[in-house]
């Protein structure tokens, strides 16, 4: 039997940690949305390029945001909240106000 070689052991990359988030938008709207880099995907926001729907109701605010083990599950999260009322996602938000909010600003141009 041939012998194999050896090859360095490397350990995994960890897994992306998935996120769900509300941000609260400059008229009063949450926008709900995941991400595996809150800090990256708020910048981009805040650049007017991540969605159509918060490009148009600029400034925007953490306001929540939740770990979620995988993206399937990220999702799953994200459909769950975007069906509850608004009061519900209001109870949400107020839940986690505990936890420090970013708040987001265009870059200067």
């Amino acid at each position: 039997m041939p012998l194999m070689p050896l090859m360095p052991r490397t350990s995994p990359s960890p897994a992306p940690r998935w996120l769900v988030y509300l941000l609260r938008c400059g008229d009063g709207s949450l926008y709900t949305g995941i991400t595996n880099d809150l800090d990256k995907r708020l910048k981009a926001h805040a650049a007017g390029k991540a969605s159509r729907y918060t490009r148009s109701r600029l400034p925007v605010a953490l306001a929540y945001s939740e770990r979620q083990p995988d993206k399937s599950r990220a999702l799953r999260r994200e459909a769950a909240i975007k069906q509850l009322r608004r009061a519900e996602k209001e109870q949400l938000v107020a839940a986690g106000a505990a936890k420090p909010k970013k708040r987001v600003r265009a870059p200067r141009r």
